[in-house]
């Protein structure tokens, strides 16, 4: 099988334009001052990923498009579930969250994410579907996260002053 540059170029993007846009995050994260923000994203991102996706395809199995159509995918993977896609859960959660705090920067991190995930698309290892199904996932566990965590923090502050009224 003969790999021309666009296939390079999904390769890529499937496989290791995630490691890039992690290691901006990251970037990010060490030379922002208040660390506390990025925390969010980090969070809902792991949880969209390794929760809801994970409980999602233990009710719903879907086999990935190579499975189904008995096609060799360009990047190599499990025959696992394809619904929803983990990597878009995972990444459109850290681009909801970098976006919600530097618009700029949440863009480019849109940007990648649509790349990433339509890059697996077309390397065959998941359905357009499967990429919407995390991007909602991604949302909907940011939502949850953010909503939790302020919670959470006025919870211990409310402590914290508690504590420091204490005689």
């Amino acid at each position: 099988m003969s790999v021309n540059f666009i296939d390079y170029g999904i390769i890529f993007s499937a496989k290791y334009l995630g490691y890039v846009l992690l290691a901006v995050f990251l970037i990010l994260f060490i030379k922002n001052r208040n660390k506390s923000f990025l925390l969010v994203p980090l969070i809902s991102a792991l949880v969209s990923r390794f929760v809801f996706t994970e409980i999602i395809r233990f009710f719903y199995f879907r086999p990935r498009p190579f499975v189904e159509k008995a096609l060799i995918p360009l990047i190599e993977h499990a025959p696992d579930a394809s619904f929803p896609s983990g990597h878009a859960a995972f990444y459109f959660a850290l681009s909801v969250g970098v976006y919600w705090h530097n618009k700029k920067a949440g863009l480019w991190f849109f940007a990648a994410s649509a790349a990433i995930s339509l890059a697996r698309v077309f390397a065959g290892v998941h359905y357009i579907s499967d990429i919407l199904g995390g991007f909602v996932v991604a949302i909907l566990s940011y939502w949850l996260v953010k909503s939790f965590s302020k919670n959470f923090v006025s919870f211990f502050k409310k402590k914290q002053d508690q504590i420091s009224v204490l005689p």
